[in-house]
């Protein structure tokens, strides 16, 4: 059985002006602490009205977001004021977005991020109409493990940007690793681990992920 698309096909409206007035009013007349506070007593309401809040507390904290946003319950993040988010953009339940004090996280629009994904989002781009599948996670550092004398977790942490540019889809548990980019209109497989670039149009699966086939080819051979 097939269906049609539903967030891909959304058509984005404007959002309503009391909304962009009252993330605007928070914005000036409020401290950071005082708007992540407010988030924290609508982040896990299932009403409406901590919907709309959820809209307009991200709309105060981040640096750029576009109509259309929609951030379910449970979402959370770290140094918001470091995302540039497009219109039309999908934040599932319990979706961690983890920025850094002197990163960049950019979401292009329209894109979904699924239910329990965790985005090290330190110096992450994520293109148009991506798709990241549920549970999904992408790092963008790792310890050095230099010098052996020391536990690894003591060691220096190499910052590494990601990339996953549009029309990419990241499948289920999949796992993007520091470093990597992740070509347009290709597909990572559910539980993959990409630990290389990946080539636009390619579909990739496996630990570590390898090509199968280009979507230009014949799914049989």
């Amino acid at each position: 059985m097939k269906v049609s698309a539903v967030h891909g096909q959304r058509v984005i409206t404007p959002d309503p002006a009391h909304e962009v007035g009252l993330a605007a009013h928070l914005r000036a007349t409020t401290s950071v602490e005082e708007r992540l506070a407010l988030y924290g007593r609508c982040v896990d309401g299932e009403s409406a009205f901590d919907g709309m809040m959820r809209r307009v507390l991200w709309r105060a904290l981040v640096r750029q977001v576009g109509d259309g946003l929609r951030v379910e319950r449970g979402a959370r993040f770290r140094h918001p004021e470091t995302f540039e988010i497009g219109e039309g953009v999908f934040i599932g339940e319990y979706a961690v977005i983890q920025g850094r004090i002197d990163g960049t996280c950019r979401i292009g629009a329209h894109t979904w991020i699924g239910p329990h994904a965790f985005l090290d989002a330190r110096h992450l781009t994520l293109g148009e109409y991506v798709g990241w599948g549920p549970g999904a996670k992408v790092l963008g550092s790792t310890h050095t493990g230099e010098p052996i004398e020391l536990p690894v977790i003591q060691t220096e942490l190499e910052i590494q940007p990601v990339t996953v540019e549009a029309w990419a889809d990241i499948g289920v548990n999949a796992v993007v690793m520091p470093g990597v980019r992740v070509g347009r209109a290709s597909i990572v497989g559910a539980g993959a681990v990409v630990t290389d670039d990946v080539p636009p149009l390619a579909i990739v699966a496996g630990v570590p992920a390898r090509l199968l086939r280009y979507r230009t080819e014949p799914a049989g051979g």
